[in-house]
């Protein structure tokens, strides 16, 4: 049998509001979330045998725990008997860094998820679909529909019809930030900015955007903070904001020119760092 080809995408935060807490001790929050160009690629093919195979490729797969999004998934289907006697072979090539705040991982269940839904190999209701992705990761729904998305608190979501377009510089320092830790150090609440909002309305997002876990990041990690301010100084820069939990800092552009005019400025800055073109899609 043939290897499928998925293209995982990467996942953006536009903004990140903190609005309070749950009982359990998780945050609930308010993100305007994006998909981008950026994407991990995945094989996946059907074969004989009594265990599922996950390998990962690739300049960002080392370390990747032998339990991860992907085989919890597995594990999770065949638990819920959504899949009988089928195994898989799954390869992985790993384009998105881990530890970025671009759900890499997350992602990557969330689409091999939508394939085994479109290709008919799983069926399963909405609600239950909802409740699969959210036992595997908070951000695995979010590689299920194309965006882009606005999240309410835990299980609140509204598809978004028009599509914001951004051309995006994005840069990685060589360390990741750790979800939990940051949430776990993060103190005060904010307002939410989207409910009856005009959104699309000129300058609006450019106004109102921030990421409020950007404080916490910014104050166990300086360098995030010091990136920041040098992109805010670019040519033609529209806002600057870092997506997730961190370490990733993203600036954005209205033309893709203007952003690889930047992108030189930026990779003679910080030599050494991860520093790549994309879109919002």
């Amino acid at each position: 049998m043939k290897f499928s080809k998925i293209k995982s995408f990467a996942k953006i935060n536009l903004t990140i509001k903190v609005l309070g807490k749950y009982k359990n001790g998780f945050h609930k929050i308010e993100s305007l979330v994006s998909k981008i160009s950026l994407s991990d690629e995945i094989l996946i093919k059907e074969i004989s045998g009594f265990k599922n195979k996950i390998n990962f490729t690739g300049k960002f797969s080392k370390s990747i725990p032998e339990s991860n999004t992907v085989s919890k998934l597995l594990n999770l289907l065949l638990d819920k008997n959504y899949i009988k006697n089928k195994k898989f072979q799954i390869i992985i090539k790993k384009n998105i860094p881990q530890f970025s705040g671009m759900g890499g991982g997350s992602m990557n269940a969330g689409s091999i998820l939508n394939y085994l839904i479109k290709k008919k190999i799983i069926k399963v209701s909405k609600n239950d679909l909802i409740k699969i992705a959210q036992s595997i990761g908070s951000d695995v729904i979010l590689g299920l529909f194309n965006g882009p998305i606005i999240v309410f608190g835990k299980k609140n979501f509204k598809i978004l019809k028009k599509k914001i377009k951004f051309h995006l510089l994005i840069i990685k320092p060589n360390f990741g930030c750790s979800t939990k830790t940051i949430y776990s150090h993060h103190r005060g609440l904010t307002k939410g900015m989207f409910i009856n909002k005009p959104i699309f309305k000129k300058d609006y997002l450019r106004n109102n955007l921030n990421n409020d876990l950007e404080i916490t990041a910014f104050k166990k990690f300086p360098i995030l903070q010091k990136i920041k301010n040098f992109m805010q100084k670019l040519e033609n820069i529209y806002f600057v904001n870092m997506t997730g939990t961190g370490s990733t800092i993203i600036g954005y552009f209205l033309t893709k020119n203007a952003a690889l005019k930047a992108k030189k400025k930026l990779e003679n800055k910080y030599k050494n760092y991860w520093c790549i073109y994309s879109k919002t899609i």
